[in-house]
């Protein structure tokens, strides 16, 4: 298991990848959208997204936000 915790500016991204593990993202401040497996997320503060381990997903910042990222491998 592996806790990260990121800060995003407005506009910035991560771009589409997989994971090797489960991931679990909670919005901690501000407001982010996440694409996975095409699908949009629009979350925001205290909201909490599943990412299933394998399937692709992207990250951006609608505005300065941070998360916290905890992946299950």
């Amino acid at each position: 298991m592996g806790m990260t915790l990121f800060s995003f500016d407005k506009g910035e991204e991560i771009s589409t990848h997989a994971a090797g593990g489960d991931a679990m993202v909670t919005v901690l401040e501000g407001r982010g959208r996440f694409t996975v497996g095409g699908v949009v997320y629009y979350l925001e503060e205290g909201d909490t997204l599943i990412m299933p381990k394998d399937i692709p997903h992207a990250v951006y910042g609608e505005e300065q936000f941070k998360m916290q990222l905890v992946v299950s491998f």
